[in-house]
């Protein structure tokens, strides 16, 4: 008798720490894009060098823990996929989705007991040379 309410809060306890590291986590990527976004640099790997934004989603990649960040989304000045040029605002998001595992506690967090996150931060650009924005 006792047992299923004791596996329901150890099981609840254990989706709302879920919620909050895939929070904390989406955060911690995003704040790592933006700084990386405002400095102007292009990320290169071997001979490889990637234009702004996806140096950008690379570094959110890189940051999230293996969480799915392949919703990213930067824009400046109205601008989706354009991380903008000195001095502009670079605007990065990121949205994903977690499945609780724990059915009577995801009934409260939306359709198939999936909760959606979705970050966003505004950095301004600082100066750099603005002949390579891409």
């Amino acid at each position: 008798m006792v047992a299923p309410l004791f596996f329901i809060l150890i099981f609840g306890i254990t989706d709302f720490g879920r919620l909050f590291f895939t929070q904390q986590t989406l955060q911690f990527a995003l704040r790592e894009a933006g700084r990386y976004a405002v400095t102007g640099q292009h990320m290169t790997v071997g001979t490889n060098t990637f234009s702004r934004v996806e140096s950008i989603r690379k570094i959110a990649q890189q940051y999230a823990c293996g969480l799915d960040v392949s919703s990213i989304q930067i824009s400046s000045g109205g601008v989706t996929n354009y991380a903008g040029g000195p001095g502009d605002t670079v605007i990065v998001s990121i949205q994903t989705k977690l499945k609780l595992i724990t059915p009577l506690i995801g009934q409260f967090f939306g359709s198939n007991g999936e909760y959606d996150f979705t970050v966003s931060t505004t950095f301004k650009n600082e100066p750099f040379d603005s002949s390579d924005t891409n």
